[in-house]
């Protein structure tokens, strides 16, 4: 099946159908999604405000990541699951959006981004853990984890906006 057809697909499947014509379930969604989205964004801004040295200074940064990492998850898997229900009511046309391609890039910046700091910086976090400056690699972790977050928001916003 190629990706056209697949869209159509997921388009007419009865879920995708039911949240296209309905006059609720639409924003509700959406509501969830933003909802989930501002959970994310606003937890991990935390930890990275810590990383950057500009907030909690006063906390180890495993501690704040104990902390917080399981309400972004939990935010995140919300956010994914009401974005597809989102994204299946119109696959063939959010596919073709610029913005939303965007968005998805961003994303993935933000999975490898995470994973070179999960992996690499965070795996010696006792040698610096309570250091009000953090090495390098966590700051820029950080400051980039900020940047993307902020290229999603713009990018979920402007999906509505362009055709």
């Amino acid at each position: 099946m190629i990706v056209p057809e697949f869209l159509t697909w997921i388009e007419n499947t009865h879920v995708a159908t039911a949240i296209r014509v309905s006059t609720w379930l639409f924003p509700t969604v959406e509501t969830i999604h933003v909802l989930s989205i501002v959970i994310v964004v606003g937890s991990i801004t935390m930890l990275d405000l810590r990383l950057l040295g500009l907030a909690s200074r006063d906390r180890s940064v495993s501690e704040l990541h104990r902390e917080i990492i399981p309400w972004t998850w939990a935010s995140f898997a919300c956010a994914v699951v009401a974005g597809s229900l989102l994204f299946s009511s119109a696959a063939t046309k959010y596919y073709a959006n610029t913005p939303f391609r965007l968005k998805m890039m961003f994303l993935l910046l933000i999975g490898v981004n995470t994973l070179i700091f999960e992996l690499g910086t965070f795996r010696n976090v006792k040698s610096w853990d309570r250091e009000k400056r953090t090495p390098l690699g966590a700051r820029l972790a950080g400051g980039i984890s900020i940047v993307f977050w902020i290229c999603v928001v713009a990018c979920g916003r402007w999906i509505g906006f362009t055709k």
